[in-house]
């Protein structure tokens, strides 16, 4: 017999989700980190587009995070927050200094491949557990990657 949290969601199902949405948060954490290194140790003749493009991105970023820990709470869970534990969760990789815009550009475009696959198996759980909330949320955060994935693919291709 299954029991419902607060908000009358399965609660064996949210404790997966809250899981996955906290790994995802540690992501997010270090991939924020790594944009704000990319933005200040830019140089090059692309510095002014890219240190505009990468404040953008963790401007972004920022606001995702705090997204996703509000999101763990309203679950009823508590969002990790040690960068410590972020890094030991996370499959992006923290970033060495990096100021040529190619090579930002590419690790970015490899963390977006990282979250976007998080966020769609985070879209299947919060599916199978009913949860609007965390579908509408990731949703709209794949939409919009995709589309940033498009534009910084096309900043490094030929």
């Amino acid at each position: 017999m299954s029991t419902k949290n607060r908000i009358g969601l399965d609660s064996d199902k949210i404790k997966m989700l809250a899981d996955k949405l906290n790994i995802l948060l540690a992501n997010y954490s270090v991939f924020y980190q790594n944009t704000r290194g990319f933005h200040w140790n830019i140089k090059g003749d692309s510095f002014f587009v890219l240190h505009d493009k990468f404040e953008e991105l963790y401007d972004d970023l920022k606001v995702k995070i705090d997204e996703v820990a509000e999101r763990i709470l309203t679950l009823g869970y508590t969002p990790n927050h040690q960068y410590s534990k972020y890094v030991e969760a996370s499959e992006i990789s923290e970033s060495a200094k990096v100021s040529d815009g190619k090579n930002a550009v590419n690790e970015i475009l490899e963390a977006f491949k990282i979250i976007l696959k998080i966020q769609r198996e985070i879209l299947e759980l919060s599916d199978d557990a009913e949860d609007e909330g965390t579908n509408a949320l990731m949703s709209d955060y794949i939409s919009e990657q995709e589309k940033l994935v498009w534009m910084y693919a096309s900043y490094v291709s030929k």
